[in-house]
């Protein structure tokens, strides 16, 4: 089994998804948050479960998907995970891969 490692900047950005949400309804910040974390916490045994970022070849970056966003991660030598960014679906997500 792989480590899951965070970004500063992913970790960042599932706050700010966290504090948008919440300013509507706090409950829904906290189960759209916990919901992300929980999906990355697959990747530590299943690593290869998002789909290929084809936008970077020979990199293994991938994305995996939960409910309106994508979740970029690259998959290291060692089998270590680094999650590079959370994405709300309607983000143009080469701008910053």
């Amino acid at each position: 089994m792989g480590k899951v490692r965070w970004t500063s900047e992913a970790a960042r950005w599932l706050q700010d998804i966290h504090d948008y949400i919440a300013q509507q309804d706090p409950g829904a910040a906290t189960r759209v948050v916990r919901g992300i974390y929980e999906k990355i916490q697959l990747l530590s045994r299943f690593p290869e479960i998002g789909h290929a970022y084809e936008a970077q070849p020979g990199h293994h970056i991938r994305i995996l998907l939960h409910g309106h966003y994508r979740i970029a991660y690259l998959i290291k030598q060692d089998g270590d995970v680094d999650i590079l960014g959370i994405f709300h679906g309607a983000m143009d997500i080469d701008r910053y891969l």
